[in-house]
């Protein structure tokens, strides 16, 4: 077995860095690390992710799925103004739910889409509803 210690990084496959950078820092709002030619490093509180060039667009989802996504939290206070701003934007939206405290993810969520088609989601976990029976969320680092 592997005792791992954290995760560094993910990745997000883009077709034009540039335009991602604008949508993920710009729009969206992550923190913007630094850059390469074929990398842009970002922040999400205190994890990190990539956006890294791709020559074609990687689809992992059916028509219509959300499965494959990256999720991150926002503030219960924050969830109906960041829903109203992506669709002010003229972001894609997939998808908006509440999930129950029986759901593995209770709470909150909204899928929308970047401009290459990956899935992100923003998720308020509080939102009036009991902890998640899963115990998952933990408390976001200030």
């Amino acid at each position: 077995m592997i005792k791992t210690k954290g995760m560094v990084h993910f990745t997000i496959p883009v077709t034009d860095l540039q335009r991602a950078k604008a949508f993920y820092c710009d729009l969206v709002g992550f923190d913007f690390i630094r850059e390469s030619p074929r990398m842009v490093f970002c922040r999400s509180g205190n994890d990190y992710f990539v956006l890294t060039i791709s020559k074609t667009p990687i689809n992992p989802n059916a028509e219509g799925s959300v499965s494959i996504h990256h999720a991150f939290y926002v503030e219960p206070d924050e969830f109906d103004r960041a829903v109203r701003y992506l669709k002010g934007a003229g972001v894609k939206i997939a998808k908006e739910e509440t999930r129950g405290p029986e759901a593995a993810f209770g709470g909150r969520h909204c899928y929308f889409y970047d401009p290459d088609g990956n899935v992100l989601e923003i998720l308020d976990p509080a939102c009036g509803i009991a902890e998640s029976k899963a115990g998952f969320y933990a408390k976001t680092p200030a």
